[in-house]
């Protein structure tokens, strides 16, 4: 248990190329930071790809509060030294569309934010309704077959990006149960559990909040929380090592990154992938290429902005961490093992719905809704009621 846990608390150090840099770009962090195997470190993966490629030097500022968004985009863009400056997260809003009026011509991209817009200015959103539409199936049919009450997510806090999660994941786990009762003839009472934490740091409280739905018979938790994740990976596994199994239910769902590999592979069922990694260096590339253009870049199923884990995502997760120096070639195979026994406990007919589900939601027959306003996602509540 203590090397899982290691090996889930060491950070995901890629490598920033400072000799002979050909253009100089700035990452500016919110309170989270490198390490959480989620989505700060997919936003870096795709920084230090492009620093790598393209020879440039990377700054990275970490801000410790709130009231430093503000100062630390002010700072970098008074210099006129980079070539773009990239806000990660949801909760830089604010700071940018100060700054970006303040300095027109600083080029800016900022992930989950496409309400602060201008011709200097590239936003990078997610469909993220529609990865967590297939977990929310997966979950919702696995918890019907196997005999559980509940699913269970854990979030972070209540905003625009987050509604987008739980509005998917509603309708994926009601349209999981409507396909189970078509197929099996029985109409299965699974409702589900949800909890904003109101914290995207606090690993304690995601343990803590996860083992209270594995106490009211949830058949997995879905980390919508970035480095909580850790903790409601703490407390599956708890669970299981009390209950002495090794697999099967109850399960983790990682997000973001391909989290499947965490916990030497043996309780991750499947990740709701979101290819931050993807957006950072396409929009680093474009400012390279002399491309860059403001507006809006939307990253969904389609375009494989978002996805549901497979192996072949393991596959690369592995060497990813292998080569970041947070997995050991050595493991590689029982991490396989693991999770290939730990998916084999669901039926295939499942596994089967679920490419469904995603095909209905790629040919457009299938629509999954989404929400940014709270009024919004209290409608689609109302509209999936699964409490």
């Amino acid at each position: 248990m203590q090397r899982i846990i290691t090996l889930m608390l060491v950070a995901l150090v890629g490598i920033s190329l400072f000799a002979a840099a050909q253009g100089k770009i700035a990452i500016v962090l919110d309170v989270g930071g490198r390490g959480d195997l989620s989505f700060n470190d997919m936003g870096f993966a795709g920084a230090d790809k492009a620093v790598a490629e393209f020879g440039l030097e990377m700054v990275e500022v970490q801000s410790t509060s709130t009231t430093d968004f503000l100062p630390n985009l002010r700072n970098l863009a008074r210099t006129g030294e980079y070539d773009l400056i990239i806000p990660v997260g949801f909760m830089l809003g604010d700071a940018l569309a100060t700054t970006a009026a303040e300095y027109p011509d600083q080029k800016w991209a900022i992930v989950d934010v496409d309400w602060v817009t201008g011709p200097n200015i590239m936003n990078l959103v997610f469909l993220e309704n529609e990865m967590s539409a297939l977990i929310g199936c997966l979950a919702g049919m696995a918890a019907a077959e196997l005999g559980y009450d509940y699913t269970g997510v854990v979030l972070g806090i209540p905003i625009p990006v987050l509604y987008h999660f739980e509005a998917g994941y509603r309708f994926g786990q009601s349209w999981g149960l409507d396909k189970f009762a078509e197929l099996t003839g029985t109409r299965a009472d699974v409702g589900m559990l949800y909890d904003y934490t109101g914290t995207f740091s606090d690993i304690a409280l995601g343990k803590a909040a996860s083992e209270s739905m594995l106490a009211q018979g949830a058949v997995g938790i879905y980390n919508v929380a970035g480095p909580l994740g850790i903790g409601d990976l703490e407390a599956v596994t708890e669970f299981h090592d009390n209950a002495g199994t090794t697999s099967g239910a109850p399960f983790y769902f990682g997000v973001d990154a391909n989290q499947d590999w965490m916990g030497m592979g043996m309780h991750a069922l499947a990740s709701g992938m979101k290819r931050v990694d993807v957006a950072v260096y396409e929009a680093i590339k474009s400012v390279v290429e002399g491309t860059f253009t403001g507006g809006l870049n939307v990253f969904g199923l389609a375009n494989g902005g978002v996805a549901i884990s497979k192996r072949a995502d393991l596959d690369a997760a592995i060497d990813f961490g292998i080569a970041a120096g947070v997995i050991m070639e050595a493991d590689r195979n029982l991490i396989i093992a693991n999770w290939t026994a730990n998916r084999a406990t669901v039926p295939t007919w499942i596994w089967n719905a679920v490419d469904e589900l995603e095909a209905g939601i790629l040919d457009g027959s299938i629509v999954v809704p989404t929400a940014n306003l709270e009024e919004e996602i209290e409608a689609i509540r109302t509209q999936y009621p699964l409490e």
